[in-house]
């Protein structure tokens, strides 16, 4: 998926994180890394992941594994991520809401994309799994952008690719990182506190307990201020 190409511009975008939004992937992206570094040979803690959940893995390995070539970089990356795949490739851990709500913003006219800072790969695998191939417009992934979040670009590049101005885009994350990308991106911003506090998430202009209390008429009116 690319650039959307239509020829009436939807009057608001929605752009959802994927992990600890669409799909609780915590546990799956914990034993990725686990058994990774198994492989490598060099142990990592629970709380060495916590900490760089979110991240690109272009950050998160020098982190993680220490100084590693471009080329080391780009094998590690790719190993996780068949790992991932491998482990949830049979039942995603989508959330509860998530296919719901996607349903009710296209029939409400909604322009909605993914932006995430995992590979192309994952997010198709989940979207198709969740039966909404035909819904998302948009998909930016670690493979379209350099930098990763809290740097902009991702949600940028979706509102650029969605043909919509930030003002009239809201993003839905679970991640500090992802609050302050969206903000810094011009965007408007829901939290979920899927995995961090609201005091974490406070950035955000609205924080929920769970996706399944986000409604359409949320993100229109925060999309569409008067």
């Amino acid at each position: 998926m690319g650039r959307a190409r239509t020829t009436e511009v939807p009057p608001f975008g929605v752009i959802f994180d994927m992990d600890g939004v669409l799909v609780d992937s915590a546990d799956a992206h914990w034993r990725s890394w686990e058994l990774l570094s198994v492989e490598v040979g060099r142990p990592v803690s629970k709380q060495d992941f916590l900490t760089t959940f979110g991240r690109q893995n272009r950050d998160i390995i020098p982190l993680l594994f220490g100084p590693v070539s471009p080329e080391r970089l780009v094998q590690l990356g790719d190993r996780k991520e068949a790992i991932y795949r491998d482990l949830i490739r049979k039942r995603p851990p989508i959330v509860e809401g998530a296919v719901e709500l996607i349903h009710d913003l296209h029939r409400a006219g909604a322009a909605l994309a993914v932006g995430s800072s995992g590979p192309r790969a994952n997010i198709e695998l989940v979207i198709a799994a969740m039966g909404l191939s035909d819904r998302v417009m948009v998909i930016v992934s670690s493979n379209d952008v350099s930098r990763g979040k809290p740097d902009p670009q991702v949600f940028q590049v979706a509102c650029d690719w969605l043909g919509l101005p930030p003002r009239n885009c809201v993003v839905i994350e679970d991640a500090p990182s992802g609050v302050a990308a969206a903000k810094a991106a011009g965007a408007y911003c829901v939290a979920v506190m899927m995995h961090h506090s609201r005091e974490a998430l406070s950035a955000a202009d609205i924080v929920v307990d769970r996706l399944a209390d986000i409604t359409v008429t949320m993100l229109r009116e925060l999309a569409r201020p008067p």
